[in-house]
């Protein structure tokens, strides 16, 4: 970012140095003596071959900003896609676990279900539900956690900036 800021400054020095050596021109070959025609026209040559090298040098430093501010861009957008796709996978290992907790669970209560439906309350399918419950309510912190970090991930830049400002 400071390589732009830097060639911006740069192309606007050389734009009002082009416009310096323009506003000379002419108030140059109005004053200059009634010498020889050959003095002014040497005079007139250099200007112009200096204003021709002034605007080879806008015009390259112009494409090196234009290279610049895109290669930023795409640097920006490759390391937003990465850590998008980062906190993608993430939410995705934390879904397919809270699937299979959730069936684990689903599994447990329909047992202890059809245990208390017969009569015959046993304390291990008990405690296996319970298991399976908290089980499910760890993945689900689990999965509250990983979207707590990916909206932390998505202030983290503009509380920097605030804090910089």
């Amino acid at each position: 970012m400071q390589e732009i800021t830097e060639l911006e400054k740069r192309i606007a020095a050389a734009l009002e140095r082009i416009g310096k050596g323009l506003d000379r021109l002419p108030s140059l070959s109005r004053a200059a003596p009634s010498g020889p025609a050959a003095a002014a026209g040497a005079t007139e040559a250099q200007l112009r071959a200096q204003l021709e090298e002034e605007k080879a040098l806008n015009a390259q430093l112009q494409a090196r900003l234009r290279a610049a501010s895109a290669r930023e861009a795409k640097g920006d957008l490759q390391d937003k896609i990465d850590r998008l796709t980062q906190e993608l996978d993430v939410q995705g290992l934390e879904l397919q676990r809270m699937r299979r907790v959730n069936a684990s669970l689903r599994e447990q209560l329909e047992a202890l279900r059809t245990a208390q439906a017969s009569g015959v309350a046993d304390p291990g399918q008990i405690n296996k539900a319970m298991l399976a419950e908290l089980e499910a309510l760890r993945a689900l912190r689990l999965t509250e956690i990983a979207e707590m970090d990916e909206i932390l991930a998505a202030l983290e830049p503009h509380l920097t900036e605030a804090s910089h400002a």
